[in-house]
């Protein structure tokens, strides 16, 4: 690394930590941290343990913020008074902290992004394929395994709440939990409808084929166990697990439905073996279903007032992925496209989620 290439990191880190700074509102920021620890140590804090904890939880992710910002720009003017003292010849030296510098900048960016109250929760992600048998299933499964590929590069954790086969390939439909930081935050703009455009490998004649999936996803929600459900609301059916997709979904008979009569929503569970565990998970994934529902139709209310009019429908077509005539995945919101097909299919998503993100689609 010479002087000129150095320089000009040092600048870049110098503009981006400014738009940081501006963007966060940084003096502000700071203000805010100041008040909410003056909150806590008053007596009465504790009083009422639920907002307590609430204020806890703002006081940490605003601090880790503020915080943030003055290691950056600690880290940046030890950059630069090193870069002044040394000579060329030793410059390089700096390479490994300059380049660990930008990477941190740049995580840092895309979690200013994240603007919605359940950005940092754990969720429920499904996969339902659209009509077309065989096709439709095989590219849902596709869409499983990419879900997965991009869980483990994020050091998430999967949970298989349910998983049904394809009557020949794929699935008939998948419900994942995945946990870690932010999994809601990354994943939510991944709901819609995906579609496939390829050659099938399933038509002898090797003719193209358009395949839909829709995918579901909604954060878990604490406040949702607090949710009350009428017994005489549900219908809960017993039935025998399908086993296949090896991801330890088990095969007796303590496979839970349960469908809730007024909305319709229908939850499945079989990764336990106990009945009553799925009965539990099952009725748990329904109460945050329900709660977002909930708010879906508060801020419906709240959009209306305003006049306002989302330009994107819930569930309405977000992404197109074809490998034939041509290879080119795109996102019909953010317009980002890119000719990597394999790299999205194995779970390199960064490009699209990011551009949703900075979009400001995803305030949910």
């Amino acid at each position: 690394m010479d002087k000129y290439e150095l320089n000009k990191y040092l600048q870049l880190f110098k503009k981006t930590i400014i738009n940081l700074k501006t963007s966060l509102n940084f003096e502000v920021l700071k203000q805010e941290v100041e008040g909410l620890l003056k909150q806590q140590w008053q007596e009465n804090f504790w009083d009422n343990v639920e907002e307590a904890q609430k204020i806890i939880n703002e006081t940490q992710d605003k601090k880790e913020k503020v915080d943030k910002i003055i290691e950056f720009e600690k880290s940046l003017n030890s950059l630069q008074e090193l870069a002044d003292s040394l000579k060329d010849e030793e410059l390089r030296l700096l390479a490994d902290d300059v380049l660990s510098l930008d990477k941190e900048l740049k995580s840092f960016m895309v979690i200013t992004l994240y603007n919605g109250p359940y950005d940092k929760n754990n969720c429920f992600l499904e996969i339902h394929p659209g009509a077309g048998g065989t096709e439709s299933q095989d590219w849902g499964a596709m869409l499983y395994r990419m879900y997965l590929r991009y869980a483990s590069k994020m050091k998430y954790q999967v949970e298989v709440i349910d998983y049904q086969a394809g009557d020949e390939a794929g699935i008939k439909s998948v419900a994942l939990k995945i946990k870690g930081k932010y999994a809601y935050g990354n994943l939510k703009g991944e709901m819609g409808v995906h579609r496939l455009v390829r050659i099938s490998p399933f038509d002898s004649n090797k003719r193209r084929h358009t395949s839909f999936a829709s995918v579901e996803v909604l954060p878990e929600i604490k406040e949702a166990v607090n949710l009350n459900i009428n017994e005489e609301e549900l219908k809960i059916d017993v039935y025998r697990s399908g086993g296949a997709g090896g991801q330890s979904v088990n095969t007796t008979d303590s496979a839970v439905r349960v469908t809730h009569l007024p909305s319709g929503l229908v939850v499945t569970c079989q990764n336990e073996r106990s009945q009553l565990k799925n009965k539990e998970t099952a009725l748990s994934i329904l109460k945050n279903k329900l709660l977002q529902l909930q708010l879906k139709e508060q801020q419906e209310k709240l959009d209306k007032l305003k006049g306002d009019q989302k330009e994107i429908a819930w569930g309405s077509q977000i992404r197109s992925y074809v490998f034939h005539p041509y290879q080119m995945v795109k996102d019909h919101r953010t317009n980002e496209e890119t000719s990597q097909v394999e790299a999205v299919m194995d779970g390199e998503l960064e490009i699209f989620i990011n551009s949703y993100l900075r979009g400001n689609y995803g305030s949910s």
